[in-house]
């Protein structure tokens, strides 16, 4: 396993560019098993998540050409179904959660998906039946091997358009279902569908493909099915989780930080949300300015006097994937804050560590933690750990650089997951990061 280490207390200075967007390139890859066309996807972030997406496609025979940074074409017209069936699959796709996401596209395409239970952060259970009952609204048959945890799902002909309600607002299961209805027989209909930027973004691409996607940025979607789609090129969007990662790591570093080609209009609460902590954005053309925070940044109260809740929700509510974040960044405000993580039952566990480094941080229960802040009148003190998952491993990384002394991280794979060349890009900025 790798290692960071981390002299901390710098101050940091400089612009840094955001990567593409995780999370929108593990949906928009699965689309290329959709056409037997050339499909080509610019800014797809160098990281190990969908590097291993990228192999997994690879393996199913889909031909890939690296055109340059961040750009690929892909090509599925020679796909080699029978790989499902085999030992190594069950092996990769077990590896990385987001191979859930080409079941749809290979069931549509192809009459049968299969997928072992996939893997990812280990942060609380992360239930798969919204993708599953959507699939059989489509007319599909679902099996699963309980002694393998091997799930499948198969079908004769083409799928059939249906209405459906979906149990939750799955950013995921949306996804999957979506590229599974763009080739169904009739309309489909799906209500209380995610609606967040990048499947805003991925059913754009599957419209300039042929699809017939409307409704879209809403939470219901209407698809008339198409009999084929065609080849496109598309562009992801930058990453807003890495985005409020560097929102993060200026303030709690009191660093002057220019965060590049940001796409204001796929940002919703963050901003706001930063702000509410005290912290200071200026909003430069695409670009987010925010200055040395060198007196501090005092967390805002409700209206009337309340402590602040800053909660996860569905888009356009807060996402998930920064709470993590937003949580280190307390503990050194000036003030006190709830964090009320309400999707993952396990991702406020990481804050021993904080407590180890002498955040002032009370673990209520699984879901909510209240920071006191400390309003760097008490620095945090370097220490050795290891990264539970891709969020807490970079909340880890932002509070090792502020703290006082050299800390140690263990396990950094887990950030190399969802953080592109990270070492080298905050070594631009100044910081002292060294990976062993």
């Amino acid at each position: 396993m790798g290692t960071f280490q981390i002299e901390g207390g710098k101050q940091l200075k400089g612009e840094i560019t955001p990567q593409g967007a995780k999370n929108e390139a593990l949906q928009v890859l699965c689309t290329v098993l959709l056409t037997s066309e050339k499909v080509t996807i610019n800014n797809i972030p160098d990281i190990i998540d969908v590097n291993k997406l990228i192999t997994l496609l690879g393996n199913l025979g889909v031909k890939i050409q690296k055109n340059g940074q961040g750009s690929y074409t892909f090509q599925a017209d020679d796909v080699n179904i029978n790989y499902l069936e085999t030992e190594a699959f069950k092996k990769e796709g077990g590896s990385l959660r987001g191979s859930i996401m080409i079941v749809g596209p290979l069931l549509a395409r192809f009459g049968k998906g299969y997928i072992p239970k996939p893997g990812g952060d280990k942060i609380g259970r992360r239930r798969l039946d919204t993708h599953f009952e959507g699939f059989i609204n489509l007319g599909a048959k679902f099996r699963y091997n309980r002694e393998d945890h091997f799930y499948g799902v198969e079908n004769t002909g083409r799928l059939k358009g249906a209405y459906m309600l979906l149990d939750e607002a799955s950013v995921t299961g949306t996804a999957n279902i979506v590229m599974a209805a763009v080739l169904a027989e009739g309309l489909t209909t799906i209500y209380n569908a995610a609606c967040e930027p990048y499947l805003q973004q991925l059913c754009g691409m599957l419209n300039s493909m042929g699809a017939k996607i409307s409704g879209v940025g809403s939470n219901k979607l209407i698809i008339e099915g198409v009999e084929e789609l065609g080849g496109c090129e598309h562009r992801i969007l930058p990453d807003m989780i890495e985005i409020g990662s560097w929102i993060g790591l200026a303030a709690m570093t009191r660093s002057e930080i220019t965060i590049k080609n940001v796409s204001w209009n796929n940002l919703g609460q963050i901003p706001n949300v930063f702000r509410k902590l005290g912290i200071t954005l200026e909003k430069r053309g695409d670009d987010i300015f925010i200055p040395a925070h060198t007196d501090g940044y005092q967390i805002k109260t409700d209206i009337d006097g309340s402590i602040l809740t800053v909660s996860d929700a569905p888009w356009p509510g807060f996402t998930p994937d920064l709470l993590s974040i937003v949580l280190v960044v307390a503990t050194q405000a000036q003030g006190e804050v709830l964090i009320h993580q309400k999707m993952f039952e396990s991702r406020l566990f990481f804050v021993d560590k904080l407590i180890d480094m002498g955040a002032k941080i009370i673990l209520c229960d699984p879901h909510r933690a209240i920071v006191i802040g400390h309003n760097f009148q008490s620095q945090l003190k370097a220490t050795t750990m290891s990264s539970p998952d891709i969020r807490a491993g970079i909340s880890l990384l932002i509070a090792a650089l502020s703290a006082k002394g050299t800390s140690t991280i263990q396990n950094i794979e887990q950030i190399d997951r969802g953080y592109e060349r990270i070492g080298e890009r905050l070594t631009a900025l100044g910081a002292s990061i060294v990976r062993v």
